[in-house]
């Protein structure tokens, strides 16, 4: 059966949003590890950068919900939001602070082998919250994925213990908000798209991260790094671009796919977890290689002195 022009059409636009999506959320995450890295742009503070991309994504959403009214707003009493939005919004601050932190301990690809433990801990936290219910074939699955993470960390060569906190301590976050969000929203009949996700979400972040950054972030910034405005100013229109390029990319991609939008993040997640280990193996390799030879070398001069202190000895 030959599928019509309109679905062939709508097939080819969705799948150019997903790559777009997986090209800019590669980008941002790199980005991300770029400034937050002591070793690269050495600017350690993760609540600042955080609060920067809920602040746009907040101004954005607003824009295009009362403003240029792109998608009409869900109706929702201040006592449900506050139930049930606000949580959530907490959760999801948590989770974005922790996990911006394990990059200045962690490398970019050992931190997406660690968020593979995602599907472990949103089945695990559905059970105790009895969202789920416990099954010994899906525990099974849950195991071996984690005894495969465990593998990788122990193979890590930069393993920070610090770092590893603040990623499990991450997911944990997310898991529970992503459990939350079945529990306190979809349960009473509410489903927010991309866009009026980020509109109700974003200022909630936004709240609970300046809580931490007034009462540590600042004094920190204005003690460690002086020279902040400036060098603020310095990666600000980089970082605005990415932030734009990547919020396009999930308000334009969520739309069109008609698809849970966090089924979305996952699908993408994964293959960007995939690019990132590919990376780090060919990383591996070509720091391998060195080594390699420089055994090889040292073989080679063992056996040559080894051959003539034999000759000196006939």
């Amino acid at each position: 059966m030959a599928l019509s022009e309109g679905v062939v059409k709508k097939i080819v636009l969705s799948y150019t949003y997903v790559a777009i999506w997986i090209f800019l959320s590669f980008t941002v995450i790199v980005y991300n590890k770029y400034i937050l890295d002591r070793k690269m742009y050495n600017w350690p503070y993760p609540i600042s950068l955080t609060m920067i991309h809920m602040a746009f994504c907040s101004s954005i959403a607003y824009l295009l919900v009362r403003v240029f009214k792109v998608v009409e707003p869900v109706s929702m009493s201040r006592d449900l939001y506050l139930r049930s939005v606000v949580p959530i919004g907490a959760l999801y601050s948590l989770s974005l602070w922790f996990s911006n932190s394990a990059y200045i301990y962690l490398s970019v690809s050992f931190i997406q082998m660690l968020k593979a433990l995602m599907p472990v801990a949103v089945y695990s936290i559905g059970v105790l919250l009895k969202k789920d219910g416990f099954r010994s074939d899906t525990m099974a699955n849950m195991v071996s994925i984690s005894v495969g993470v465990a593998i990788a960390a122990y193979g890590e060569a930069r393993f920070d213990s610090w770092g590893v906190t603040l990623q499990l301590g991450a997911v944990a976050f997310e898991a529970t908000r992503l459990v939350m969000i079945q529990i306190l929203l979809t349960s009473k009949g509410i489903t927010l798209n991309p866009i009026t996700s980020l509109y109700y979400v974003a200022p909630c972040c936004l709240f609970f991260l300046s809580v931490p950054w007034f009462c540590g972030g600042v004094p920190l910034v204005v003690e460690r790094d002086l020279e902040f405005p400036f060098r603020f100013l310095d990666f600000r229109d980089q970082f605005g671009r990415c932030v734009r390029a990547e919020s396009g990319g999930v308000f334009a991609g969520g739309e069109d796919l008609g698809v849970d939008y966090e089924c979305g993040r996952g699908g993408e997640g994964l293959v960007v977890d995939c690019i990132f280990v590919a990376l780090k193996g060919k990383e591996a390799q070509k720091k391998a290689q060195p080594d390699e030879e420089a055994g090889r070398l040292l073989e080679d001069r063992e056996g040559d002195g080894a051959g003539r202190k034999n000759e000196s000895q006939t």
